[in-house]
């Protein structure tokens, strides 16, 4: 399997265990992959996700930790992929039941959860209705992260300028 190949709305990238996803159109740039895992991610090489920089493990551990499922991932072996129980949190699991295969079905209902990111925006994840001056917008089992700092262009939506202009809070 290639390093590095596109997916619409994204890239993969996989070593010989895992294939991680990048959708860029989701990434807040709330930095823990490349703080956590510079030898993995580094926003500063092209390719910017070298898989073979570090062990498969720490990877997954990694990309678990995005606040926005911007990257995620899934096993090379689809056998792999049917044991993992879909709600486990602290150690191996799927961010993006869409990037999984279809036999694999993903029915739950989560909690909406909210994140206030530190110098970030507010991260929502689940489902719900979402109110922006009167433009109702359903939410089905997905994010959304509502810009803090009033610098982004895609109001009310953060869209990273956050880290541009230096936005505390």
């Amino acid at each position: 399997m290639g390093n590095n190949k596109s997916f619409s709305g994204g890239r993969r990238y996989s070593n010989d265990d895992i294939t991680v996803y990048w959708k860029p159109s989701a990434c807040i740039h709330a930095t823990y992959c490349f703080r956590e895992l510079i030898e993995v991610f580094d926003p500063g090489r092209r390719p910017w996700v070298d898989m073979k920089a570090a062990p498969t493990d720490r990877i997954i551990e990694v990309v678990n930790m995005c606040p926005t499922d911007a990257l995620t991932w899934k096993w090379n072996d689809n056998e792999k992929n049917k044991d993992v129980p879909q709600d486990q949190t602290n150690h191996v699991r799927f961010r993006r039941p869409e990037l999984l295969d279809d036999e694999i079905a993903v029915n739950e209902v989560r909690p909406v959860v909210v994140k206030v990111m530190v110098d970030g925006p507010i991260v929502i994840n689940g489902t719900f209705d979402f109110d922006n001056d009167g433009t109702r917008k359903e939410v089905k089992d997905s994010l959304i992260s509502v810009c803090r700092c009033g610098a982004s262009s895609k109001m009310p939506f953060c869209d990273g300028h956050h880290r541009k202009i230096g936005f505390t809070g």
